[in-house]
C-alpha cells in the first residue's frame, strides 16, 4: 500500500473516525483506524460497535492495500509531522505501516485489516432532509436524554420524519423535550425510530461545519446510517417502545407566567452559584414579583427579584436549577413562557409558538 495526501487532510480525517473509537475498549482492533485504498480512494473507518465513522481521505493512491493503524497514536503523529505531504506505505507482509513528512518518519505496528469489524451495509436508497433544521432539532431535543445506561430506551431520542417536517423527543423521566422543525424532505412514507443521542450528538458534531445544505438517512430494521459532504455515521437503532409523551403533557395550565427570556436566563444562571448539588432552586411568585432563591448549607443564599405580571394567589415552587436553565436556554425566542398547576405537577417551557416543549419535575420544597 502506497498513499499520498497532506498533513492536513490526515489530520482532518483522523480527527473524524478516532471520534468513533473508545479508549475502553479490551478489542485490539477496535482501537484502531482501518486505512482502506482502492485505485480510485482511501476510507478510513473507525468503530466501537455502537457508532461507526468513515471519512474519505483526500490522497493519491500509488499502490492499493488496507490496514488497521493505532488510531490515538496515528493521530497525535499526523498533528507533529510537518506541513506539506505525507506518505503513507506498508510493504506486502510487512508489520510496520510508515509515515514520512518531510524529514520526519514514524512506523506504526498495524494489524490485519481482516480483523477489522466488516461495518453494516445499506440499501442505495437514501432520504434527504435540510442539514441546518436537523441539526437544530438535535441540539434543542439532546440535552434531555437519559445518560443512565441502566435505562438505555431513555439514552435515545425519538426521531420521526414527513415529507415537510421533523420531530424529535427526548426524556429522562424528570424532563421531556419535543421539538418540532419544518424541513424539507425526500420521504415518501413517515420514517419512525429511537436513535441513541450520544449518535446524534455526534453527527450534530461533525455535520456542523458542512457546507451541504442537506444530508442523508437511511434507516433499516436496526441500524441508520447518515451521510453529509461523504462521511457516514452508522449507529445502531434502541429497540423498545419509547413513552408515550402526549399523555405527560397537561392539557391545561393554571398560571402562565411571560418573560424577557434572556433577562430569566441570567436571574436563574446568577443564584444557581449557590445552588450546591441537591438543592432546589426555588421560584415565589406573589404580587406581580418572581423572587428567584437559593440556599446551600454552610454556604450561604441568594435571591433575586424580577418584575413579572402574576396577580394570582402565591405560588412556590422548586426545580433542579441545572434543568430549569437547559429548559430555558433551549428557547431562542426572546420571549419564554412558564405554565404551571401547582408546586408538585411537571411545569412547561415554551416560546410564542408551540414548536418546542419543555417539561419539567419540580422539586419537593421543605419549608
Amino acid at each position: 500500500m502506497k498513499i499520498v495526501t497532506t498533513k492536513q487532510a490526515l489530520v482532518d480525517c483522523l480527527g473524524v473516525v478516532t471520534r468513533a473509537i473508545s479508549s475502553r475498549s479490551s478489542i485490539q482492533v477496535l482501537s484502531g483506524v482501518l486505512v482502506d485504498a482502492k485505485s480510485d480512494r482511501v476510507v478510513f473507518s473507525g468503530t466501537d460497535m455502537e457508532i461507526s465513522l468513515q471519512c474519505p481521505l483526500d490522497a493519491r493512491v500509488e499502490e492499493p492495500g488496507s490496514t488497521v493503524i493505532p488510531a490515538r497514536v496515528a493521530a497525535e503523529v499526523a498533528r507533529a509531522l510537518p506541513v506539506g505531504e505525507v506518505r503513507i506505505s506498508q510493504e506486502p507482509g510487512a508489520s510496520l505501516v510508515e509515515l514520512r513528512g518531510g524529514g520526519s518518519v514514524f512506523q506504526l505496528r498495524s494489524l490485519p485489516a481482516v480483523d477489522f469489524p466488516q461495518l453494516p451495509t445499506f440499501p442505495p436508497e437514501r432520504v434527504t432532509v435540510s442539514r441546518a433544521a436537523f441539526l437544530e432539532t438535535i441540539e434543542r431535543v439532546a440535552p434531555s436524554a437519559s445518560k443512565d445506561e441502566t435505562r438505555p430506551l431513555l439514552t435515545g431520542i425519538l426521531v420521526h420524519v414527513e415529507e415537510n417536517y421533523v420531530r424529535m423527543v427526548a426524556t429522562d423521566s424528570y424532563r421531556l423535550s419535543v421539538k418540532e422543525t419544518p424541513l424539507q424532505s425526500s420521504v415518501e412514507q413517515p420514517l419512525e425510530a429511537i436513535i441513541p443521542a450520544k449518535s446524534l450528538t455526534e453527527l450534530a458534531r461533525i455535520a456542523s461545519s458542512a457546507h451541504s445544505e442537506e444530508l442523508t438517512l437511511t434507516i433499516t430494521e436496526n441500524q441508520v446510517l447518515f451521510e453529509v459532504e461523504g462521511i457516514s455515521l452508522i449507529s445502531r437503532l434502541l429497540d423498545g417502545q419509547f413513552p408515550n409523551y402526549r399523555q405527560l403533557i397537561p392539557d391545561t395550565f393554571d398560571y402562565e407566567v411571560k418573560f424577557d427570556r434572556d433577562e430569566l436566563l441570567e436571574a436563574i444562571r446568577r443564584v444557581s452559584v449557590l445552588a450546591q448539588k441537591g438543592t432546589p432552586l426555588r421560584l415565589r411568585f406573589s404580587d406581580n414579583t418572581l423572587v428567584i432563591s437559593a440556599e446551600a448549607q454552610d454556604v450561604g443564599r441568594a435571591y433575586e427579584t424580577l418584575p413579572v405580571a402574576f396577580t394570582a394567589e402565591e405560588l412556590q415552587i422548586g426545580f433542579n436549577p441545572e434543568f430549569l436553565e437547559a429548559g430555558v436556554a433551549a428557547v431562542k425566542d426572546p420571549e419564554v413562557y412558564l405554565r404551571f398547576i401547582s408546586p408538585l405537577r411537571p411545569g412547561l417551557i415554551t416560546g410564542p409558538s408551540d414548536d418546542f416543549l419543555y417539561l419539567v419535575m419540580p422539586i419537593r420544597l421543605s419549608d
